[in-house]
């Protein structure tokens, strides 16, 4: 199975220029929790933004969403994979980088799709299991098990610093 078998296809973005508030409508007008970054000019993935991101952001900062920036808050460690890849790579992918969801993106790297975890595991047992993809329920358990340990904690970090 590949990511274009999987794949949102309907992927909604958010700009790096767009403000919070922008970035909170189209996850609110999706019903999503997490959108792509564009650059600029609407070309290439530049970083992911959740909801928790855009909630945390407003909180530290006592700002208004419409006062922060969606540059100053995404992600850049962003993890790509293209419509030909295994899932279980991008399972894998996933389980190393400790994200749930992989844009995906063609040649000249414009967003096509994503894949998040929810669409794997929605698929896991769908599908006659083949030599070419043996995911699991367990392999989705442990992926998100790794995605959810975290090296330090926020608890752990805050008491550091007292």
């Amino acid at each position: 199975m590949k990511a274009k078998d999987l794949m949102a296809s309907n992927v909604r973005t958010v700009r790096a220029n767009q403000t919070l508030a922008d970035a909170a409508r189209v996850l609110w007008d999706c019903d999503c929790g997490a959108v792509p970054v564009l650059d600029d000019a609407g070309e290439r993935v530049v970083g992911m933004l959740t909801d928790r991101d855009i909630c945390m952001a407003a909180w530290s900062r006592n700002q208004l969403l419409t006062d922060i920036s969606v540059s100053s808050v995404h992600s850049r460690d962003v993890f790509t994979c293209v419509e030909d890849a295994d899932i279980d790579d991008v399972e894998q992918l996933m389980r190393r980088k400790q994200v749930r969801r992989i844009p995906v993106v063609d040649s000249a790297q414009r967003i096509v799709g994503i894949v998040s975890l929810a669409d794997i595991a929605k698929n896991v047992g769908t599908q006659p299991r083949s030599a070419a993809s043996m995911l699991s329920a367990t392999d989705v358990a442990a992926t998100l098990a790794n995605i959810c340990r975290r090296e330090a904690s926020a608890r752990e970090l805050r008491n550091d610093g007292a």
